[in-house]
């Protein structure tokens, strides 16, 4: 049976509210899990990325999310511990002048060890979810580079493992690239091809039927690393994906729904 997000967390140590990379007076850097949103959609305190750094560094102490991920998407998000600090790392985040680095799994196998997408993007007019975004001309402009690391098959089909490097930042960016380079991301409910799925795991009524053809119960996307210039110093933060990734290279069955212990 699931269980709300705070239900879930109240058996963990304060500890795991999240995995902490670095932490310093002016800046806070996590591994994000999948399935925890940036931000507050009801009022469990434990239910998203920003009420639980607001639990650990407490209410005397400014925080800001410097950049922010989808719910399912896990990886490296940074927290400003003052106006000044977060208004710098957004400045740079503006200015493009911030590495930003992921892995993702999508179906197929890509034809060639590279491939880049330079495709506009803006809203899908025609789609019945709100949020969604498409490929079209009148959009912004949009660049995406994606590095084969592993073609690997699993008994569900053929898959390959990439590096991707977004060299812009546009919602949704590299879901809406893969979907149009014809390898949507594994376990994509919004770019997969049916926006269903997408409104029914808001609803808590996916059936097993959906869970199979999702394959994974999130998306297969991971932020690995950023990297940036500042305060006259070179940092880079890099964060493991959650075991389950590993676990789908290799070929291990897939549980059925634990992402959805945050909703």
């Amino acid at each position: 049976m699931l269980v709300s997000a705070g239900q879930w967390f109240k058996t963990l140590a304060v500890a795991e509210l999240f995995d902490i990379l670095h932490e310093d007076a002016d800046l806070l850097a996590i591994n994000k899990p999948a399935g925890l949103v940036c931000h507050p959609t009801k009022g469990d305190v434990y239910s998203s990325l920003i009420s639980r750094v607001r639990l650990h560094v407490g209410d005397a102490v400014s925080s800001h999310l410097v950049n922010r991920l989808d719910r399912e998407t896990s990886g490296v998000i940074l927290i400003a511990k003052s106006p000044e600090a977060d208004a710098a790392l957004k400045k740079l985040f503006a200015q493009r002048q911030v590495e930003k680095e992921y892995l993702a799994i999508a179906h197929g196998h890509f034809a060639s060890d590279t491939a880049v997408c330079e495709a506009a993007l803006g809203k899908d007019e025609q789609a019945i979810i709100s949020i969604k975004d498409c490929v079209r001309p009148d959009g912004a402009s949009a660049l995406t580079e994606f590095n084969v690391q592993q073609r690997f098959t699993r008994q569900e089909g053929d898959f390959t493992l990439l590096q991707v490097r977004p060299h812009t930042g546009r919602k949704h960016q590299i879901r809406i690239h893969l979907q149009h380079l014809g390898h949507p991301l594994v376990g994509d409910k919004l770019y997969g091809g049916d926006e269903h799925l997408y409104l029914d795991f808001v609803l808590r009524q996916l059936t097993a039927a959906q869970r199979a053809r999702l394959i994974l119960p999130c998306q297969a996307l991971h932020a690995t690393a950023l990297r940036f210039s500042w305060r006259g110093r070179d940092w880079a933060f890099l964060a493991d994906p959650e075991p389950w990734f590993a676990d789908f290279i290799a070929g291990k069955p897939c549980t059925p729904d634990w992402a959805e212990r945050f909703l």
